[in-house]
């Protein structure tokens, strides 16, 4: 149904030369409001919280346009126990790949799994993630501070199993105004397109962005009906994003052009979902 959904209003924007159905997606995971105490026969669904706490929450996998694209929510999932990154990753990049054509790639080192940058290559797609730093990083990323360098790339094989590799490249960046004095000082990256794409990673915040906004159009409950909550946050995602859509057509007849910084409100998309509805 979601994406059902997304489709029609992706042909609705379409119909304006300042829309493409092309970008750059973020792949990212949120967390619903969380839960302490009793969560029995919901096990697999309420399944705890990135942070080391004792609350439990439901998580929500997304896949979202950035970039110069209206940030539109292609699709949501829930995250189950014992789901792998690389399935997660490939089913929202199933639906993605349907409703535009993906040019990159864009999670958070949560996916830096190699077998998820494998699949992502085999699907013709380029990535940014950034990669968790283990020793061996960790000494590159201080002979770099000793020499005082702030950007190294170098190739690397990531061991998929048996005799077979992933082929990547890891760029290590150093962080501007860093108050560390040690490597923490420098992130490190991995792409399979070369440093150039670097720059794109910048656009991944918008996915982080767009959550703070999405619960925003969240209804409030206290239920832990796995059907209902994930509902509330699908309901949300396509509120968003018909609010992005909407700010881009009325910016193209007021302007001529597309900025993305929206002129239309969140509020002022509630509303008139309220007038023309009754929903709200």
């Amino acid at each position: 149904m979601y994406r059902r959904a997304v489709d029609r209003l992706l042909n609705s924007v379409a119909e304006t030369q300042e829309f493409f159905r092309a970008g750059i997606v973020a792949i990212d995971i949120t967390e619903d409001e969380s839960f302490t105490g009793d969560r029995s026969g919901h096990e697999d669904e309420i399944i705890g919280t990135k942070g080391k706490t004792d609350e439990y929450a439901y998580q929500w996998a997304t896949v979202q346009l950035v970039g110069d694209a209206v940030p539109i929510v292609l699709d949501a999932r829930p995250v189950r126990r014992g789901e792998s990154r690389k399935e997660i990753v490939e089913d929202l990049l199933d639906s993605a790949e349907d409703l535009v054509h993906v040019d990159n790639v864009l999670m958070d080192r949560e996916f830096d799994s190699q077998h998820v940058l494998e699949m992502i290559s085999q699907r013709g797609l380029s990535y940014v993630v950034p990669k968790r730093m283990q020793t061996s990083e960790k000494a590159q990323a201080r002979r770099l501070l000793e020499h005082d360098r702030d950007r190294y790339a170098t190739d690397r094989k990531l061991h998929l199993g048996k005799n077979e590799w992933h082929e990547t490249t890891l760029i290590y960046r150093r962080k501007e105004d860093s108050e560390h004095d040690d490597h923490r000082q420098y992130s490190v990256f991995m792409t399979n397109r070369g440093s150039g794409h670097l720059t794109e990673y910048g656009h991944r915040w918008e996915i982080e962005s767009g959550y703070k906004s999405i619960k925003r159009f969240m209804a409030a409950t206290t239920s832990k009906d796995f059907g209902l909550r994930f509902f509330y946050f699908a309901f949300a995602c396509l509120l968003y994003s018909i609010w992005r859509a909407v700010d881009l057509l009325v910016q193209v007849e007021l302007t001529g052009e597309y900025e993305h910084s929206p002129i239309v409100t969140a509020d002022n998309t509630l509303t008139l979902l309220k007038k023309e509805t009754g929903i709200g």
